[in-house]
């Protein structure tokens, strides 16, 4: 994507689960990989461990909560690297299986929102400038198809209202960067084991491979879609 310099991807919540194994297989392709999580020790233990098995990763803190973290965070990819080319918003929360809309505590719903939504968005808006900066910039955006109006259901109301405002925010940002060829996709890794989705499902390197497929894309590639394992999910 960045000819013979290493494109330069930025994972959030990069420490554990999906993430890790999304900067993992990043950094197999030859990327620079920025891991971030909140705490600056958890992404140097994870980017340490990425880094014995032969990756380019680099750890960075960065809570997607807090706006002057994302901007800190952008401030330190500027003076290291110049640009970044590949944004994968991974950091995700409150998978609330005991709630209901009907009787759901919407504190649980408004901190949902505040890392699954607006965290992307916070994240997004402090790096759209090394975006631009680059030639071909990507933007992740990891959904669920529990956020699909098409089939969604009752249950898991924080998590699925969150996500679901995430994908309407995909395809804002992918209309109004089409025109400076940046791609915008939310993808969903389907029910992967991983501490937030439990035990029973798919591989965790299923999932994260979806991921990574967009964050992959050619120029000519698909931009505002909504994706499973780089195939089409109904909005």
């Amino acid at each position: 994507m960045t000819g013979g310099e290493r494109t330069v991807s930025l994972v959030t919540g990069g420490n554990r689960g999906i993430g890790r194994e999304v900067c993992r297989q990043l950094g197999a392709l030859g990327h620079t990989v920025l891991l971030t999580a909140r705490s600056l020790p958890a992404a140097e233990e994870a980017a340490a461990e990425l880094r014995a098995g032969g990756g380019d990763v680099h750890p960075v803190a960065l809570d997607v909560r807090d706006r002057a973290s994302a901007e800190q965070a952008a401030r330190e990819t500027r003076e290291r690297f110049g640009r970044l080319d590949v944004l994968v918003n991974n950091a995700a929360i409150a998978y609330d299986t005991w709630q209901r809309a009907a009787t759901a505590d919407l504190d649980v719903v408004a901190e949902a929102a505040d890392t699954n939504l607006y965290g992307p968005w916070r994240t997004t808006q402090a790096f759209l400038p090394l975006l631009r900066a680059g030639r071909h910039g990507r933007i992740v955006n990891v959904s669920s198809e529990a956020a699909s109006l098409t089939s969604m259901g009752g249950g898991t109301p924080a998590y699925t209202a969150s996500k679901a405002a995430l994908n309407a925010l995909t395809r804002m940002l992918s209309a109004e960067l089409r025109g400076e060829g940046i791609l915008v996709n939310s993808v969903c890794p389907g029910w992967v084991a991983t501490d937030m989705g439990g035990p029973g499902g798919r591989p965790v390197r299923e999932g994260a491979a979806g991921i990574v497929w967009a964050a992959t894309l050619p120029d000519s590639g698909p931009t505002g879609g909504f994706f499973r394992d780089g195939l089409p999910l109904p909005w």
